[in-house]
């Protein structure tokens, strides 16, 4: 099962907020969330928020375990940019370019524990284990 969630029009470079969001991919959610909340960029406080939303939405919205979640991808694709000028010398104009962008993260899960185990117990009754005998030699001399 997978869950996306995503947060548009942030106001932070989409070349600034890639180097964080390749550090998490393939992460299981617990590691990426320890490695965000150490990481001293702002991109890293827009991602975490971004994960801890697409982990609730996860654990409420499809009764999926935390424990096994797996970020599957982290992407951050560009917003729209503001296009700002600035005063340059003999009277000319330097454009400032004031990016954005979207963050998109999709967590892969496995099914809830109750049908895990449920699976379990119906693969147990239909392969009994098999009962301990004693070797064909030691059969013979036992009846001797």
């Amino acid at each position: 099962m997978e869950v996306k969630s995503s947060t548009k029009f942030v106001r932070l470079s989409p070349q600034k907020a890639r180097d964080v969001a390749r550090e998490i991919q393939g992460l299981p959610v617990s590691s990426a969330l320890d490695i965000l909340n150490f990481t001293p960029k702002k991109a890293a406080t827009l991602i975490g928020k971004t994960l801890k939303t697409a982990i609730a939405d996860a654990e409420n919205n499809y009764s999926l375990d935390t424990a096994t979640l797996v970020i599957k991808e982290a992407v951050i694709g560009a917003g729209p940019t503001l296009r700002r000028f600035s005063p340059r010398a003999k009277g000319s104009a330097g454009p400032l370019l004031k990016r954005s962008s979207h963050i998109y993260i999709t967590l892969v899960g496995s099914a809830p524990e109750k049908k895990k185990r449920a699976i379990a117990k119906v693969a147990k009754k239909k392969s009994p284990a098999a009962p301990i005998t004693a070797a064909p030699e030691e059969a013979e001399e036992a009846q001797a």
